[in-house]
């Protein structure tokens, strides 16, 4: 499977969000954070810098779930990645 395009195919990782000090933070907490992490699946064909494997943070808003053969994925477009690991 390929995306065609600017477009990235990525597995969202639920991270377990704690402060320096060892609280855990709610979900509700959570949602705060501007941005989500994920780990890239397939880059779309006109995609420069983002490669299978690599680690992302991209803007929570953006991009849609969709489900191919019974797994999960996310959508977004190069332009919301913000950083690369």
């Amino acid at each position: 499977m390929k995306p065609i395009g600017k477009y990235i195919l990525i597995h969202t990782i639920e991270e377990k969000m704690e402060t320096s000090s060892g609280l855990l933070l709610t979900s509700v907490d959570a949602n705060e954070f501007r941005y989500k992490k994920g780990v890239v699946v397939a880059p779309g064909t006109e995609v420069g810098a983002i490669k299978k494997k690599d680690v992302i943070y991209y803007d929570k808003r953006a991009g849609y779930s969709m489900m191919i053969k019974d797994t999960q994925y996310t959508i977004i477009q190069e332009n919301d990645v913000v950083v690369v690991e």
